[in-house]
């Protein structure tokens, strides 16, 4: 069974971690034992309060931990930079770092990986509220939605991860394992609406939004 370990901390997005769990909860259903099992860690076992009020599990404390991974991912969210000075956590995600075949992040979860020195002259993604600031913590900013760099992966906002966890079952696996999880989880992406870019969205509608995360 390959395992994928999922930072969370107090404040993370939950579509961080559900997303990517959801794919990897299908391909172990399509793989069998050959397949995946998620465990999210945190600092402390237990009770971890995700942005908006609902609280999951996480199994393990991250120091209790031990490899081999077969991926470490790491969650972002409104709470991500509460977190940035957290010896603690960033110590524990460059150590799970070493002892996994793959690293990755969703949105903001880059700079906790920067700042395990982790991005240090690697291109990446994040949110894209925050993309720029990638290049102060030693990144190339890429604006999309997934960037490879070496056994590093990025991705870009909170549905972005959904794509990133595709890619890797498809790298991991095969393509149409990764095609059929995706119809499993019916991931076939609709908006009600054309919010646009950042680059086209009026700027009114770029600044609101740019408050929920700024």
């Amino acid at each position: 069974m390959r395992r994928v370990v999922i930072v969370v901390y107090d404040g993370f997005q939950l579509l961080d971690m559900t997303g990517p769990a959801d794919v990897f909860g299908a391909a172990g259903l399509l793989c069998g034992e050959d397949g995946y099992r998620v465990e999210p860690a945190a600092v402390r076992a237990g009770s971890v309060r995700a942005h908006g009020g609902i609280t999951v599990t996480a199994a393990h404390a991250l120091a209790d931990v031990r490899g081999p991974l077969d991926t470490l991912l790491v969650t972002g969210g409104w709470g991500t930079p509460a977190h940035l000075d957290d010896r603690e956590l960033v110590g524990q995600i460059a150590r799970l770092a070493g002892l996994a075949r793959r690293v990755a992040s969703v949105c903001t979860g880059a700079f906790l990986l920067a700042e395990a020195g982790l991005l240090d002259g690697r291109r990446a993604t994040a949110h894209w509220g925050w993309l720029d600031r990638l290049a102060d913590f030693g990144a190339t900013p890429v604006s999309e939605r997934v960037v490879t760099d070496g056994k590093i992966v990025t991705a870009a906002g909170a549905s972005a991860g959904i794509d990133m966890a595709l890619s890797l079952l498809a790298e991991a696996r095969d393509v149409p394992t990764a095609q059929a999880a995706q119809l499993a989880i019916e991931y076939d992406p609709r908006p009600p609406f054309d919010a646009g870019s950042p680059a086209t969205a009026s700027a009114g509608l770029a600044e609101r939004a740019l408050s929920l995360i700024a």
